[in-house]
């Protein structure tokens, strides 16, 4: 079963196009392609920052002089971090571009759509 956060924008006009859903939990596209991940999601300053956070870590391993399994360790358990919060990134930059969080939603089927979810 998985949660949704139902966002939507102009609040009033529930139509297909200023609605989203945003999944609750763990982002995988988030984990493997982190900061290019918020860039294709048009997520410009976590973007920014990720691309950040990812660059000085490696760096920041090379000059402690870890070894590469080490600085490997260090980049999964950051995609990790970076995992677990993707969706929660997404949904402040939809927040911040106008969106609002108006329902959570439990979907226990898969092959459900959105026009479907916002029927029942």
């Amino acid at each position: 079963m998985r949660v949704y956060s139902v966002l939507l924008r102009d609040h009033g006009r529930a139509n297909d196009q200023n609605m989203l859903l945003v999944k609750d939990g763990f982002s995988w596209p988030a984990f493997v392609f982190t900061f290019l991940w918020a860039l294709w999601g048009r997520m410009w300053w976590p973007a920014i920052s990720l691309f950040s956070i990812v660059v000085l870590t490696g760096w920041g391993a090379a000059q402690l002089g870890f070894n590469e399994g080490v600085e490997t360790v260090i980049s999964i358990v950051l995609g990790l971090a970076i995992g677990f919060v993707g969706n929660d990134i997404r949904r402040w930059s939809l927040e911040r571009q106008g969106y609002q969080e108006v329902a959570l939603v439990t979907v226990s089927y898969t092959h459900l759509t959105l026009p479907t979810i916002c029927s029942v």
